[in-house]
């Protein structure tokens, strides 16, 4: 397990069925394959609504819609037992209950066995698809934690056009932006994710981890950047994709010794 100036991390470009319980197992799967790798990884992350896809565009989630007492949430906290943290996506219920919450959560920040929870901020009203009708949007609640000591950021999927959640984390302490996502097929879509994760690292000078589902539906992609805005592993479209990269809080430091654009912004 690393101390905090290093975080090992493992990148799963897996698509989630529209059964829940087939997800919670390939939850389990992935989760102990990760902890009985040599090196182990802190961290591993899963896309975006891994607790159960979106399904067709429009259809009701709500029936779908956990506590973080539920299912999917306690897999994920009592997972960290096995020294490896899990981020992963799932519906949160919440007092709509038609429209329930964009949820990340991540077990294994802070030491303890409670799961940190992040709710989606901006929904997907774009390119002709209307989250909102379905989903609930989060507060607006930037969400900082550590993984094995590591600052972390964290973001989810349409968050990632907003720069100025990705200022706000990193302004607030956060080395690494972990970004699970459902990014939808498209013309255009993968250079667009593809330029969208390496501005955020470049203008923030953070690592951005980005973790989508495979294609022919999403974009897949999955990719690490360093904070120098250079791609460090990325996946292909495929289905069962797994990258591992090491992220280190010393190529933070170095790239803003470099370049202090955090600290000469005057805005």
């Amino acid at each position: 397990m690393s101390t905090g100036e290093t975080l090992r991390v493992r990148l799963v470009q897996r698509a989630s069925a529209l059964e829940p319980a087939d997800n919670l197992t390939t939850l389990h799967d992935v989760v102990r394959r990760a902890a009985d790798s040599d090196p182990r990884p802190d961290l591993v992350v899963l896309p975006e609504a891994f607790a159960r896809d979106f399904g067709e565009a429009g259809s009701a989630l709500g029936p779908y819609a956990e506590p973080l007492t539920g299912p999917f949430a306690s897999a994920v906290a009592d997972l960290a037992g096995s020294g490896t943290a899990v981020l992963a996506g799932m519906f949160e219920a919440a007092d709509d209950p038609e429209r329930p919450l964009n949820t990340l959560v991540l077990s294994g920040a802070v030491a303890d066995a409670e799961v940190t929870a992040y709710r989606k901020i901006h929904l997907y009203d774009s390119f002709g698809y209307t989250e909102s009708r379905t989903i609930s949007p989060g507060p607006v609640e930037p969400a900082v934690t550590d993984v094995a000591g590591f600052p972390v950021g964290l973001m989810t999927c349409y968050d990632l056009r907003f720069p100025e959640l990705a200022r706000t984390l990193a302004q607030r302490g956060a080395e690494a932006l972990l970004v699970p996502a459902a990014w939808v097929a498209g013309e255009r879509k993968v250079e667009h994710w593809r330029t969208l994760l390496r501005a955020r690292a470049i203008e923030n000078t953070v690592w951005v981890v980005g973790v989508g589902q495979p294609g022919p539906r999403y974009s897949g992609h999955s990719l690490v950047v360093a904070p120098t805005g250079d791609v460090v592993v990325e996946a292909g479209e495929e289905e069962h994709t797994e990258l591992d990269a090491v992220l280190t809080r010393e190529a933070v430091a170095d790239v803003r010794r470099t370049n202090p654009s955090l600290a000469n912004r005057r805005m």
